[in-house]
């Protein structure tokens, strides 16, 4: 699905999962660069909720604005499995008493890597010169791919691996706080109602993943509500 030309222009490309880190770095992009100098990408890989994530997305640009987006399919993180959100025979768990401790079963293997790779290539086709990716060190799952080392390494790559090297990834969340970036979403009117973070379920959020604790306390913290529909108790 695509609702532009590769002949389009922007200035900054958000990688837009349709989750809430994502969005609040689409809705920092539009203040920072404006929504007619935003594009936004989205990749379906194979996951249990990629239709409710490409839904998400969709909706997310239409509210905010943003109409240089693209969404793209990678069907091979299915085929290599080794992940619950990918393979139907890992179950996804519950989350731990101490989300973080240990990489979890939800981790994609070096998905980011390939998320930016697709990036880049269309933010050279744009000429964009920034990459938004909403990625988290602190109250996390603690996926390898979302540490600040990783990005400066990355960078270095696409600075030597671009046409005119001058692409740069930021990572404008990594070092905040879950509540924190709740606030930041509600000072800059990001739309939590349309974004989706459950690694389950597409009807209601199951509640118990990772994903779904760590969004309920960051909203919780941030003195918030949070806006999509959860499983009640008895349902989960």
């Amino acid at each position: 699905m695509s609702d532009v030309t590769t002949k389009a222009k922007a200035r900054v490309l958000v990688i837009l999962s349709g989750g809430m880190d994502s969005t609040v770095c689409a809705a920092l992009a539009i203040r920072d660069f404006g929504a007619e100098h935003t594009a936004a990408l989205h990749i379906d890989y194979g996951q249990r909720t990629e239709k409710r994530e490409r839904q998400a997305f969709q909706e997310i640009c239409k509210r905010l604005g943003i109409r240089t987006r693209l969404a793209v399919q990678t069907s091979f993180f299915r085929t290599i499995g080794g992940s619950a959100l990918t393979d139907d025979q890992i179950a996804v768990p519950d989350a731990p008493m101490v989300i973080g401790a240990e990489i979890p079963v939800t981790y994609v293997p070096f998905r980011n890597a390939h998320f930016l790779a697709a990036a880049v290539s269309w933010a050279e086709v744009l000429g964009a010169d920034e990459i938004y990716i909403g990625a988290v060190q602190q109250d996390s799952s603690g996926y390898p791919d979302c540490r600040p080392e990783f990005y400066a390494a990355y960078n270095e790559a696409v600075h030597r691996g671009t046409k005119e090297g001058r692409i740069r990834i930021e990572t404008p969340l990594i070092g905040r706080r879950k509540a924190d970036i709740v606030r930041l979403g509600l000072e800059l009117g990001a739309p939590f109602d349309l974004t989706w973070s459950c690694y389950s379920r597409e009807d209601r959020a199951c509640g118990t993943c990772d994903s779904c604790v760590l969004r309920r306390k960051a909203f919780t913290a941030a003195g918030a509500r949070d806006p999509i529909p959860y499983l009640s108790l008895s349902e989960a």
